[in-house]
């Protein structure tokens, strides 16, 4: 969820307002096509302020300290929504795009669950989830990380180190070292949803921010972004 206000052009002569001195981990971004302030409360509970042209980060600050209220409204409300559902017996469950039915079966007192032609042991017959997500993750490293260092290669680029994680607010991670991270939810993604993510962190190996070079990369490495973009954002919340 994101707060946005019309940008008032003035001079901050203030001192820093009291979020300057907050725990919170701010992301600033400068956007020259902004017209306004931008306010976002991440799915974890992280903030991203958007700077337009000729904005301050003392403006920014002030913007966000203005906004404390409703900070806390929207974090509170992420908490409810990403309290994750059971999965039982007749569970939906996205498979590389396809929709599947979440079966559990009990035989001489051992229970498993099966799904997409696979078939795991479950601890629990009322909540299946942690035990499938454990298989899902098993999936992802058996087929995210060959095909990420396929795409590797094609673009004349070299990952040092891949791991698979449980991630609850992104799809994939890259560090400055060239060492990327995915969420094992990638592997529920239509494939090319999936390859796109998988492209968008390798062009972090280029440039490491979201600016206008990065997104250039992305368009030149994957001209159809903009469709696995708008299945992330219709879809993607759905995973969680």
């Amino acid at each position: 969820m994101q707060l946005d206000l019309p940008f008032l052009q003035r001079q901050v002569t203030a001192p820093a307002p009291p979020a300057t001195s907050s725990p919170d981990h701010i992301e600033f971004v400068r956007v020259r096509k902004a017209r306004r302030y931008i306010l976002r409360v991440k799915p974890d509970g992280t903030l991203r302020v958007t700077i337009p042209r000729g904005g301050s980060r003392a403006e920014a600050l002030a913007f966000l300290d203005r906004h404390r209220g409703w900070v806390a409204r929207e974090r509170a409300r992420n908490r409810v929504e990403r309290a994750p559902a059971r999965w039982e017996h007749g569970s939906p469950l996205l498979v590389r795009g396809v929709a599947h039915r979440l079966e559990i079966r009990a035989a001489g007192g051992t229970a498993f669950a099966h799904y997409a032609g696979r078939i795991v042991r479950v601890r629990s017959t009322d909540d299946a989830r942690p035990d499938v997500e454990w298989d899902l993750r098993a999936l992802a490293a058996e087929l995210l990380v060959p095909r990420l260092r396929e795409l590797a290669v094609e673009h004349g680029l070299t990952v040092k180190r891949i791991t698979i994680r449980n991630q609850r607010s992104r799809w994939g991670s890259c560090s400055r070292s060239g060492a990327i991270a995915l969420n094992y939810r990638l592997v529920q993604m239509p494939p090319e949803v999936c390859d796109y993510v998988l492209i968008h962190e390798l062009m972090h190996l280029k440039q490491q921010n979201h600016g206008p070079r990065f997104w250039a990369l992305v368009e030149r490495a994957c001209p159809g972004y903009s469709e696995a973009e708008r299945w992330l954002r219709r879809d993607g919340r759905a995973l969680f």
